[in-house]
Protein backbone atom coordinates (compact mmCIF):
# COMPACT_ATOMS: atom_id res chain seq x y z
CA UNK A 1 0.00 0.00 0.00
CA UNK A 2 1.57 3.34 -0.93
CA UNK A 3 0.27 5.92 1.12
CA UNK A 4 0.16 9.71 0.16
CA UNK A 5 2.37 11.43 2.26
CA UNK A 6 1.38 14.63 4.10
CA UNK A 7 3.88 17.77 2.86
CA UNK A 8 5.28 19.66 6.04
CA UNK A 9 4.08 22.62 6.94
CA UNK A 10 6.67 25.42 7.53
CA UNK A 11 7.03 25.94 11.10
CA UNK A 12 6.78 29.82 12.12
CA UNK A 13 6.10 32.29 14.35
CA UNK A 14 3.10 34.33 13.63
CA UNK A 15 4.59 38.38 14.95
CA UNK A 16 1.23 40.02 13.62
CA UNK A 17 -0.42 39.89 17.15
CA UNK A 18 2.55 40.25 18.98
CA UNK A 19 2.95 43.54 17.42
CA UNK A 20 -0.30 44.43 17.98
CA UNK A 21 -0.12 44.17 21.69
CA UNK A 22 3.30 46.17 21.27
CA UNK A 23 1.45 49.18 19.82
CA UNK A 24 -1.00 48.53 22.56
CA UNK A 25 1.39 49.10 24.83
CA UNK A 26 3.06 51.84 23.49
CA UNK A 27 -0.16 53.90 23.14
CA UNK A 28 -1.30 52.92 26.64
CA UNK A 29 2.01 54.42 28.25
CA UNK A 30 2.05 57.41 25.95
CA UNK A 31 -1.54 58.08 27.17
CA UNK A 32 -0.67 57.45 30.86
CA UNK A 33 2.71 59.21 31.46
CA UNK A 34 2.34 62.78 32.85
CA UNK A 35 5.18 64.69 31.67
CA UNK A 36 5.98 68.01 33.91
CA UNK A 37 8.25 70.32 32.86
CA UNK A 38 10.03 72.52 35.74
CA UNK A 39 11.20 75.75 35.20
CA UNK A 40 14.15 77.22 36.29
CA UNK A 41 15.26 80.84 36.72
CA UNK A 42 18.93 81.64 36.30
CA UNK A 43 19.40 84.54 38.69
CA UNK A 44 22.80 86.71 39.34
CA UNK A 45 22.78 88.12 42.56
CA UNK A 46 24.51 91.76 42.89
CA UNK A 47 27.61 91.45 44.99
CA UNK A 48 28.13 94.36 47.87
CA UNK A 49 31.36 96.10 49.03
CA UNK A 50 31.01 97.81 51.51
CA UNK A 51 31.22 98.42 55.51
CA UNK A 52 28.60 97.15 57.71
CA UNK A 53 26.57 99.49 59.20
CA UNK A 54 26.36 99.25 62.88
CA UNK A 55 22.37 99.42 64.16
CA UNK A 56 21.65 99.59 67.54
CA UNK A 57 20.11 96.06 68.34
CA UNK A 58 17.50 95.77 71.04
CA UNK A 59 17.71 93.03 73.29
CA UNK A 60 17.32 91.69 76.69
CA UNK A 61 20.86 90.68 78.65
CA UNK A 62 20.62 88.84 81.71
CA UNK A 63 24.25 87.77 83.00
CA UNK A 64 24.45 85.82 86.18
CA UNK A 65 28.01 85.74 88.48
CA UNK A 66 28.78 82.49 90.68
CA UNK A 67 27.09 84.30 93.76
CA UNK A 68 23.67 84.32 91.57
CA UNK A 69 23.70 88.50 91.10
CA UNK A 70 21.88 89.50 88.54
CA UNK A 71 22.88 92.01 85.62
CA UNK A 72 20.57 92.83 83.21
CA UNK A 73 21.98 95.15 80.26
CA UNK A 74 24.51 96.23 82.56
CA UNK A 75 22.71 97.24 85.37
CA UNK A 76 23.06 95.44 88.39
CA UNK A 77 19.88 94.46 90.20
CA UNK A 78 19.77 95.18 93.73
CA UNK A 79 18.75 91.19 94.92
CA UNK A 80 18.54 88.24 93.52
CA UNK A 81 14.49 87.47 93.75
CA UNK A 82 12.69 87.25 91.05
CA UNK A 83 10.18 89.85 91.64
CA UNK A 84 13.58 91.92 91.20
CA UNK A 85 14.18 90.25 88.13
CA UNK A 86 10.97 90.51 86.40
CA UNK A 87 10.14 93.88 87.30
CA UNK A 88 13.58 95.03 85.90
CA UNK A 89 13.15 93.21 82.78
CA UNK A 90 9.40 93.68 82.28
CA UNK A 91 10.94 97.91 82.60
CA UNK A 92 13.57 97.12 79.90
CA UNK A 93 11.03 95.39 77.35
CA UNK A 94 8.23 98.19 77.44
CA UNK A 95 6.28 95.18 76.39
CA UNK A 96 8.14 93.96 73.38
CA UNK A 97 8.64 90.27 73.71
CA UNK A 98 9.68 89.86 70.54
CA UNK A 99 13.27 90.80 71.45
CA UNK A 100 15.67 88.53 71.76
CA UNK A 101 16.19 87.14 75.77
CA UNK A 102 19.93 86.40 76.49
CA UNK A 103 21.22 84.48 79.21
CA UNK A 104 24.81 84.49 79.85
CA UNK A 105 25.56 82.75 83.38
CA UNK A 106 29.29 81.71 85.03
CA UNK A 107 29.91 78.43 84.84
CA UNK A 108 29.70 77.83 88.85
CA UNK A 109 26.79 79.76 88.89
CA UNK A 110 23.87 77.24 91.00
CA UNK A 111 21.46 76.07 88.18
CA UNK A 112 18.14 77.84 90.22
CA UNK A 113 19.18 81.21 89.44
CA UNK A 114 19.70 80.31 85.73
CA UNK A 115 16.32 78.35 85.93
CA UNK A 116 14.65 81.53 87.76
CA UNK A 117 15.86 83.61 84.79
CA UNK A 118 14.66 81.41 81.76
CA UNK A 119 11.23 81.13 84.48
CA UNK A 120 10.74 85.22 84.12
CA UNK A 121 11.42 84.76 80.43
CA UNK A 122 8.78 82.44 79.76
CA UNK A 123 6.22 84.35 82.42
CA UNK A 124 6.94 88.03 80.66
CA UNK A 125 6.58 85.71 76.62
CA UNK A 126 9.67 86.17 75.38
CA UNK A 127 10.04 83.36 72.36
CA UNK A 128 13.28 84.31 71.42
CA UNK A 129 15.85 82.80 74.46
CA UNK A 130 18.94 81.77 74.19
CA UNK A 131 21.97 80.85 76.49
CA UNK A 132 25.40 81.58 75.98
CA UNK A 133 28.25 79.45 76.28
CA UNK A 134 32.17 79.94 76.05
CA UNK A 135 34.33 78.12 72.88
CA UNK A 136 36.54 75.45 74.76
CA UNK A 137 40.53 76.49 74.56
CA UNK A 138 40.75 72.99 72.66
CA UNK A 139 38.35 73.94 69.61
CA UNK A 140 40.19 75.54 66.16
Amino acid sequence: MKFKRQRSQEVGVDLTPLIDVVFLLLIFFMVSTTFTRESHLQVDLPEADGEVAETEIRQIDVVINAQGQYRVNERTLVNNRLETLERAIRELANGDTSLPFIITADANTPHQFVVRAMDVAGRLGFAKLSITTERSSEEP
